[in-house]
């Protein structure tokens, strides 16, 4: 049996597709997430071993689907990693392989093509979008980690006193990290910036 904990903000599609998945015979849908930090504290409180294969969105609050599966790496647990996205995008796929992401598809695919995905990575092979794959190591994510915290925030609205307040950092390193992000993008300032990493994926 194929033990999965689904991560998906959107309650109606958590729903159908934990119920699509449960339909079949050797697969089990231990636990719905709404969002990456409940999927995370799930993982946390039971063991590792319970859950076989995470099946999850990337853009979530609390905790996107990619820091989802940098966490579980840097914890070193044993579940695999599924994305199931509407984003095409090669910066997303290129950050999701880097945090050990073993599967990587779209949600407009084929409710056959998730299946044979899930018991393919199982079985410890991988499954990737073959749409993406070429692409995903065309351009490289220019920032770092704390680059894309201020700029995600950034994009949301949140003034330089808020990102410090968040980020636990002085407003002066948050100018700092913002103003590094929009010229290594080419970008006028801080909003173009957060446009242009999103688009990309970086985000």
């Amino acid at each position: 049996m194929i033990r999965l904990l689904i991560a998906e903000d959107q309650a109606m599609l958590l729903s159908t597709l934990a119920s699509l998945l449960d339909l079949e015979a050797d697969i089990a849908v231990l636990h719905r997430a709404k969002n990456g930090q409940d999927a995370l504290t799930y993982l946390l409180d039971t063991t590792s071993e319970e859950i076989d294969i995470l099946v999850t969105d990337i853009e979530m609050p609390e905790l996107t689907g990619i820091e989802l599966a940098q966490e579980i790496s840097n914890r070193q647990l044993k579940v695999k990693t599924i994305i199931l996205t509407t984003f095409a995008r090669a910066g997303y796929l290129r950050r999701a392989m880097d945090a050990g992401v073993k599967g990587y598809l779209l949600k407009d695919s084929p409710s056959d093509e998730l299946l044979t995905a899930i018991r393919k990575v199982a079985a410890g092979g991988r499954a990737i979008a073959p749409e993406l794959m070429q692409e995903s190591w065309m351009e490289l994510d220019p920032l770092t980690d704390k680059e894309r915290q201020a700029l995600r925030l950034a994009k949301d609205g949140a003034t330089t006193a808020q990102i410090a307040q968040k980020l636990h950092l002085t407003e002066g390193t948050i100018r700092n990290y913002l103003s590094s992000a929009a010229s290594k993008l080419n970008a006028k300032n801080r909003i173009e910036a957060a446009r242009i990493a999103h688009q990309n994926g970086w985000l």
